[in-house]
């Protein structure tokens, strides 16, 4: 293959401005699929991704485009989501390719995903094509998006491609920009094997099936490749391309992306960002990866059934090759036995690795809220490692506690400083510097407790600032703060799960708030079940769910009231009997209300 002729991009923008369809269309144009087999969104191949309308993972696929000039290119192209919670799987797929299609909608304009993607396809050098998508809509401002798009990448006369994916309009243009714009790849196909491993999933016969950029020399079938990361040897049986079909090849050379099965069993073995290189000639250094990003939600995964735990570690251990962000380790729990501390990019991230879970896998499972480790010392000096609200000593014990602090650095548009401001006082934050960017983007520095920003703070903030927020963050160390642990009691019984570790001051507030959600979420039993708060053995809140009432008197006409009255009491010793042996089903929403307090 003449690598003069390969270009390798992706196409980035923020969730909804139209990647998915833009895809859609250059498979049209180059003819790699025809009109019977087409069906809208052919990238998104997860019933998931097609249910939401949103992309979450990552999909690559060889194009063969014939240009202008008369010369035919080979276009690796990989369609990239947009959402911030699976940012991951764009920074991988920038690290395989030369250039990027970044697309704004001509409604919406410029918003947050749209400056992170660009400031990370700038930090890598890569050629960046812009793109007004929407042209069509009667809404649409493609000269005020354009003025956004020049201020973004700081050039007045900016050459910009205006199309409508839905129409079709703008995309041979589009595909001329990538062919002469876009830069074949470097790299010696004689030299020795170097191909960075950017995604990877399960196949029940193949084993481990791994997709590669191949950076250096050349990778072909029956190679003996060793995995640089953990030394470990395999011998490659399959190799080919997605066209989007699987297509197989004899050989991948420097500056083509493919796949390639090895019988590789244990899904462990492949790490992506790793380097494959031949065992014969292999590289001295490995290729750089990319940089992991922090997981900003930890919640317990549990499953609902004991004799399910095995069936779910398999699952999680597979689940991970196709979502390199998401992380596990194991965890017990005294009400719900063995599970998996899991982290997570967000929330979206976190209910989208359940329901994939759920359904690729087939387990059931139960989600605990979140929590950090903090570090207590009792009155003997004695210093706690506190993973589980569960393990905290309690209060007559303790001599102080510290939680884990970190420095975060927000970028929000001038106009709601003070919002945001004030959201970081909510959340405990000390406040350290103010720095202009520019006159309409402005840079706040806080110290926060790293408790407070786990679960709603991105959320917020993206409220807030309409989508224009960015946060990011650097462990500090651990400070003494004033915490206290919320327990819900059920009927006068700790439901370990829901406990909490707060501050003190936020504690009646978030007690009150969650005893009203949980009336509201769990069903009504034949008996009364009681919702308490509670921090020590003080009871902050109370409620209850009323018993499903049976007219037990209904058949009784007239008479003497000691008869309905003996049935009455027949009936209130028969719930009392239920209520000290029967349990409360607490549903799944229970624990995601959690979350949301």
């Amino acid at each position: 293959m003449n690598r003069a002729t390969i270009r390798n991009f992706c196409i980035i923008a923020h969730i909804d401005h139209g990647k998915s369809t833009l895809a859609d269309r250059l498979l049209q144009a180059t003819g790699a699929v025809d009109s019977r087999t087409f069906r809208e969104q052919l990238l998104d191949d997860m019933e998931l991704e097609r249910e939401r309308g949103i992309t979450i993972k990552a999909s690559c696929v060889r194009l063969s485009y014939r240009a202008a000039d008369g010369q035919r290119y080979l276009l690796n192209l990989i369609d990239t989501p947009g959402h911030v919670d699976f940012s991951f799987e764009v920074t991988k797929s920038l690290q395989a390719c030369e250039g990027t299609v970044l697309v704004v909608d001509a409604a919406q304009g410029v918003e947050a995903q749209t400056v992170a993607n660009y400031l990370l396809a700038k930090d890598r050098g890569l050629a960046i094509i812009p793109v007004i998508n929407k042209i069509d809509l009667p809404n649409a401002q493609p000269e005020r998006v354009a003025q956004e798009l020049a201020h973004l990448l700081q050039r007045e006369s900016l050459p910009i491609t205006y199309a409508s994916a839905k129409e079709g309009r703008g995309v041979p243009e589009l595909l001329e920009r990538i062919v002469h714009e876009v830069p074949a790849p470097s790299g010696d196909p004689a030299g020795p094997l170097s191909s960075l491993i950017f995604d990877s999933t399960y196949d029940a016969y193949k084993g481990v099936i791994v997709f590669v950029r191949v950076v250096e020399g050349t990778l072909r079938r029956g190679m003996s490749i060793t995995l640089m990361s953990t030394q470990h040897r395999f011998e490659v049986q399959g190799l080919g391309v997605l066209t989007p079909r699987p297509e197989p090849v004899d050989v991948l050379t420097a500056g083509e992306a493919g796949y390639f099965s090895a019988g590789i069993r244990q899904p462990h073995d492949v790490v992506a960002g790793d380097t494959v290189t031949e065992t014969a000639r292999p590289v001295a250094v490995a290729l750089p990866g990319f940089r992991r990003l922090k997981p900003m939600v930890f919640a317990g995964i549990y499953p609902a059934s004991a004799q399910e735990l095995a069936v779910l570690r398999t699952a999680m251990e597979k689940f991970a090759l196709t979502d390199a962000a998401f992380q596990f380790e194991p965890e017990q729990s005294d009400a719900l036995g063995q599970g998996f501390r899991c982290g997570f990019l967000g929330l979206l991230h976190m209910e989208i690795v359940q329901e994939r879970l759920e359904r690729e896998y087939g387990v059931t499972l139960v989600l605990t809220t979140p929590n950090v480790v903090f570090q207590v010392t009792t009155r003997e000096g004695k210093p706690v490692e506190v993973h589980r609200p569960n393990d905290l000593p309690p209060p007559a014990e303790i001599a102080s506690i510290a939680e884990p602090f970190v420095n975060a650095v927000i970028l929000c548009p001038s106009e709601v400083v003070g919002s945001v401001m004030e959201l970081a006082i909510q959340k405990r934050g000390v406040y350290r510097s103010t720095e202009y960017l520019s006159e309409t983007r402005v840079k706040l520095v806080y110290e926060l407790p790293l408790a407070e920003i786990l679960v709603d703070f991105y959320d917020r903030l993206k409220s807030l600032t309409r989508g224009y927020g960015s946060f990011d963050y650097e462990f500090l160390g651990y400070r003494n703060a004033t915490l206290v642990r919320l327990d819900i009691l059920l009927n006068g019984r700790l439901c370990e799960p829901l406990s909490l570790i707060l501050s003190k001051e936020s504690a009646y507030e978030k007690g009150k708030a969650l005893v009203e959600r949980l009336k509201a979420l769990i069903p009504r039993q034949l008996f009364e079940v009681v919702i308490q708060a509670a921090v020590g053995s003080h009871i902050i809140a109370r409620d209850s769910v009323r018993p499903l009432a049976k007219h037990v008197t209904g058949k009784c006409y007239g008479g003497d009231i000691t008869r309905k009255r003996k049935l009455w009491e027949r009936q209130r010793e028969g719930k009392r009997r239920m209520k000290q042996f029967g349990n409360v089903e607490i549903p799944q929403e229970a624990f995601l209300a959690v979350l949301k307090i």
